[in-house]
């Protein structure tokens, strides 16, 4: 049975609201600073570094190309475009412009695509695969002045190598440094040999977060090995090849110390300039002091490595219908 309270027992009062002491409110501000600003302080040495040494430089570049600047005058003449339209008119540039570019494409093009078959051939259960992993990332640890100086006795005219296998097919000796396809042949070899390893591994790494179901799937279905490198790895991988795609023609553009130490070390590039790229172009007019125009020509290599990259880019993405 119910009992009722008595009436003269007094209400109980609500409690009274918890005020928190500046020591929490301080803990609380502290730790929303932590969560967000803790990103920010993350990245921000990044920016930091990128302003100081990349960013300042690019600006600066741009400054100094508007001048006649050269180190033997303390006055700098504010010239304009001059540098430009002097650089547009010069053969020497633009036969820097398409050594660069025939490099580029006979060094990329082949490392991409056995970069691929390399991954897809170590994604499947091997024995010793940490060996051969290491081993395809030799080439990149090797020194580049290593690697120029032995190929170039291995392309030699009189003693080389390739030389002599060739010789063995009827063919005559060959002068790999005095011919532009010659040159460009030899050069690529060399960018392949130590870039191929490192890209391998790249995509390797991307084949193996593809689900292995597939695979099984397809093995049951009667796919054979290529079909499913072209029907399910490459689809699945696309993303990293766009970033293996873009970041392989940026470096075929950059090229300098294969083609200055081949055979010679010359800036001229041989003597008819016949691989010599725009890196060596700009060092030879460093080397001569004449500072505005070669920062006009490290500005017209930058725009020309953001035009490749986004042709690059907007045809790896219009492949995709056809890769899948």
């Amino acid at each position: 049975m119910a009992t009722r309270a008595p009436d003269n027992v007094a209400a109980i009062p609500p409690a009274p609201p918890v005020r928190s002491s500046p020591g929490t409110n301080r803990r609380h501000l502290v730790h929303r600073l932590d969560v967000k600003g803790s990103p920010y302080a993350y990245v921000a040495p990044f920016f930091l570094l990128f302003c100081a040494f990349g960013l300042f430089p690019l600006a600066y570049t741009a400054w100094v190309s508007l001048h006649e600047w050269t180190l033997l005058s303390d006055v700098h003449t504010f010239v304009g475009l001059d540098n430009f339209r002097t650089l547009l008119a010069d053969d020497y540039f633009w036969n820097a412009t398409f050594n660069t570019v025939s490099i580029g494409v006979f060094s990329t093009a082949p490392q991409l695509l056995l970069a691929i078959w390399l991954a897809h051939l170590l994604n499947r259960p091997l024995k010793a695969q940490t060996i051969f992993r290491v081993t395809l990332l030799l080439p990149n640890v090797t020194s580049v002045v290593a690697v120029v100086v032995i190929f170039s006795q291995l392309f030699g005219r009189d003693y080389g190598l390739i030389n002599w296998v060739l010789s063995w097919f009827g063919a005559g000796a060959v002068d790999w440094n005095a011919g532009t396809a010659t040159s460009h042949a030899a050069i690529s070899v060399m960018i392949m040999w130590r870039w191929t390893g490192y890209n391998t591994l790249i995509f390797l790494a991307a084949m193996q977060a593809v689900p292995r179901e597939l695979y099984e799937a397809a093995t049951i279905d009667g796919a054979s090995g290529f079909t499913q490198l072209r029907k399910i790895t490459v689809p699945m991988i696309r993303p990293t090849i766009v970033f293996v795609v873009i970041t392989s023609t940026i470096g075929a553009m950059q090229i300098l110390a294969e083609p200055l130490l081949f055979g010679t070390y010359s800036l001229t590039g041989g003597p008819d300039r016949q691989y010599q790229t725009l890196a060596l172009f700009i060092y030879e007019n460093f080397t001569k002091l004449d500072f505005g125009y070669a920062s006009a020509v490290s500005w017209m290599m930058f725009v020309f490595i953001v035009i490749v990259a986004a042709i690059n880019y907007l045809l790896t993405r219009r492949t995709r219908g056809s890769l899948t």
